[in-house]
């Protein structure tokens, strides 16, 4: 039996054999071109063709999975539509007089290996987004159409990695999961195995491809495990775990419409965290109580200038109208540290996680500030909104803070444009400071929402970027825990609610714990809502506490 080790982006136990994705191997030509001015049209009709073929890819997506995946082939789209993109190729058989299908590759080469060396996973999961709308308008200028693949009901497909298009193109009827050697979890073609509800492992190394079609192999989306030609023991033992998966999936779409309460009547709100709107199929599929943290730095990046007040006031309204009544609470720019975007002009430091970050840049640069703030408050009147900072440290931060917000109201109202004046206000807690201080910064603002990765990053002195100190990384360490608790108790002494929206909100090991301490509204990724409802239906507040960890 072999084992490989890579990362589960969607859960699930699938037994079958391998199928492995073989492509064409393209060899891309390099010639001079006599006629620049006919090599440009050649570049402009295939450009126009790859749009119009992604636009029915979108529109086969709509019909047979999601909104949310059709947005990925709704996004390549755009993104063929680049200025910088398209100038680097036009400009490229301009000046060095050759053909279109090297002077893609070129750029396709340039952009990826830019994405791809960013601190961002997200950024560099772009990089696979480049090469696949590249690889497009080059077998388009080759006359190569897609690949079929032969597949049995059943079949684990395996590649190095798969681009959106080409998970598309396979028979969604008989793929049973996906096992790629490279990847990542921010990339779309995970995306869309989690939209195509297809386990899948990415990332498990090189021994992956030195395999051969037809092997048993059985891959756990749960752990990241894949088992090539597993013993009985092993067998066994992921037979038991599928049938105990099923059954848990069966009972969970059963606490769909139910109240997040205990048995003994404590109840708490469970929100979504999201990061663009393409996951918003899923916070509704998975009956979210509303959005507790949309992460709206995502806008400013996979670009190369600022968002206009008008593109933020779009998205905005289109999440608010979405979620209807239902509370919508988004976060200001939360760039620096491990999220970058080249055109903010940022300097290098040594340690960007304890540098210019979040609510730091907005104080300093009013003219990105602003805007967001003046966006946010319009799109206020399409629902029901709050607005969080991050990276809140000190009551003077809060006051400058709240001082260009009031601005901003009044700056509207002079010019007559509506915005709704009950919009709630808050603050993350991220910093000891922060918690510390907590019974001063109350008063100040109508919630808390606890970020607990880097509460706990800042409180335990750990990078969490940094993976050789993830032995040392303890989640549940105690002092985190109280600085948890001090924050909920001093929101509550002064008549505000608190919520929890980092990752410890999802450990169900702390549920109970945090339903004591009283927090009133937890946020998780959408999946996780439901594994909560059911924790939180089974807990009894009301039997013996026991001993704390």
């Amino acid at each position: 039996m072999i084992t490989l080790s890579g990362k589960g982006v969607y859960g699930g136990i699938v037994i079958g054999r391998l199928c492995f994705y073989k492509r064409e191997n393209n060899e891309i030509p390099k010639y001079t071109v006599k006629n620049v001015e006919n090599e440009l049209i050649r570049f402009e009709s295939t450009l126009k063709k790859a749009i119009s073929d992604l636009k029915n890819l979108y529109k086969t997506a709509l019909k047979e999975i999601d909104k949310e995946s059709a947005a990925i082939f709704e996004i390549h789209g755009m993104m063929l539509e680049d200025e910088d993109f398209n100038n680097e190729i036009i400009d490229t058989i301009k000046h060095e007089r050759i053909n279109a299908e090297y002077a893609i590759f070129s750029a396709s080469v340039k952009f990826s290996n830019m994405f791809e060396s960013m601190d961002d996973s997200y950024m560099q999961a772009r990089g696979a987004d480049i090469r696949d709308i590249s690889n497009r308008l080059i077998s388009i200028l080759l006359g190569k159409s897609s690949k079929d693949i032969s597949l049995e009901q059943g079949d684990i497909i395996c590649a190095d990695d798969l681009t959106p298009s080409e998970a598309m193109s396979l028979d969604r009827g008989k793929v049973s999961a996906f096992v790629t050697s490279a990847g990542s979890a921010s990339s779309h073609t995970a995306i869309l195995a989690k939209s195509m509800g297809i386990p899948a492992v990415i990332g498990v190394g090189d021994d992956l491809m030195t395999l051969t079609d037809g092997a048993e192999a059985i891959v756990d989306g749960f752990s990241g495990k894949v088992y090539i030609s597993p013993d009985a023991e092993t067998s066994a033992r992921m037979k038991d775990k599928r049938n105990a998966d099923l059954q848990r999936k069966a009972l969970l779409e059963e606490y769909k419409g139910l109240e997040n309460i205990t048995l003994d009547g404590k109840r708490i709100e469970l929100f979504a965290n999201i990061q663009c709107l393409q996951e918003l199929p899923s916070v509704t599929s998975n009956d979210a109580g509303g959005i507790g943290l949309f992460r709206s730095e995502f806008l400013y990046m996979d670009r190369k200038d600022f968002p206009t007040e008008d593109e933020q006031y779009e998205v905005y309204k289109k999440v608010l109208s979405h979620m209807e009544s239902k509370k919508v609470i988004i976060r200001t720019l939360d760039i620096g540290a491990d999220k970058q975007a080249d055109y903010f002009m940022l300097d290098k430091e040594e340690n960007p996680a304890l540098g210019l970050r979040a609510i730091r840049i907005c104080l300093t640069r009013p003219d990105i500030f602003r805007p967001q703030l003046r966006a946010l408050l319009r799109a206020s009147v399409h629902g029901n909104l709050g607005i969080m900072f991050p990276m809140i440290s000190s009551v003077s931060e809060l006051k400058k803070t709240l001082t260009i917000v009031d601005d901003v109201k009044r700056e509207l109202t002079a010019k007559g444009i509506p915005f709704c004046t009950a919009t709630e206000l808050g603050i993350m807690i991220e910093t000891p400071a922060a918690a510390i201080i907590s019974d001063i910064l109350a008063p100040l603002v109508d919630f808390f929402s606890i970020g607990t990765n880097d509460l706990t990053q800042y409180t335990l002195a750990l990078d969490r970027q940094n993976r050789l100190l993830d032995r040392f990384f303890e989640p549940h360490h105690e002092a985190v825990l109280r600085l948890i608790e001090l924050t909920v108790n001093n929101a509550h002494a002064h008549g505000k609610w608190v919520g929890i929206c980092g990752e410890l909100g999802a450990d169900v090991e702390l549920t109970e714990r945090f339903l004591r301490m009283g927090i009133d509204e937890l946020s998780v990724s959408p999946s996780f809502i439901l594994p909560l409802r059911d924790k939180i239906r089974k807990t009894n507040l009301q039997k013996e506490k026991g001993i704390r960890k």
